[in-house]
């Protein structure tokens, strides 16, 4: 977001706060922008009609950029999130594609087809006889970068040759 959006010097995060981890989520993006020019504006919803006083808030606040924290409920949002952020001329980051598929800006992610793809293999570990407690915790091996150039157009971004070279895919 900071490559796409240099200029930002308010970045807001979404979270839920009835996720377990989202207090750790917001100490590390607070010590990730410890030391930068920028601050970050936290803010949380649980409810649709939260989302909405969320991106309200962040309006009063002059955030420059969104990014939107890993949720299922945001999950099933999205639309309405996507809606928001372009309705507030907020560039947005997701932690999945969904979002960018309908009109969000832009996700970094796990890839979803590769997860399958470990979860797969666990599965048939698993049936042929291993112990599921003897096998090993993976984490993720392949990320994705979707960038949705017709949100970066409306937003008037003209995103990096830098960025769209890195990009997995570029919605147009």
């Amino acid at each position: 977001m900071t490559e796409l959006v240099p200029q930002a010097k308010v970045i807001g995060l979404l979270v839920n706060p009835k996720l377990p981890i989202t207090e750790r989520i917001k100490e590390e993006v607070l010590k990730a922008a410890a030391g930068t020019a920028r601050r970050i504006e936290i803010v949380e919803a649980s409810s649709e009609s939260e989302i909405d006083t969320a991106f309200d808030k962040l309006a009063r606040g002059n955030a420059e950029a969104l990014v939107v924290g890993n949720d299922a409920f945001f999950y099933n949002q999205r639309d309405h999130i996507a809606a928001l952020a372009a309705r507030h001329a907020l560039p947005a980051t997701y932690e999945l594609r969904g979002f960018v598929d309908v009109g969000g800006l832009m996700s970094y992610a796990a890839s979803l087809p590769e997860a399958y793809h470990q979860a797969a293999t666990y599965g048939r570990r698993i049936l042929a006889g291993a112990k599921p407690t003897d096998l090993p915790v993976e984490q993720p091996i392949k990320f994705e970068l979707v960038i949705n150039l017709k949100t970066a157009q409306a937003l008037g971004l003209t995103v990096p040759q830098s960025l769209l070279a890195r990009a997995d895919e570029v919605i147009e």
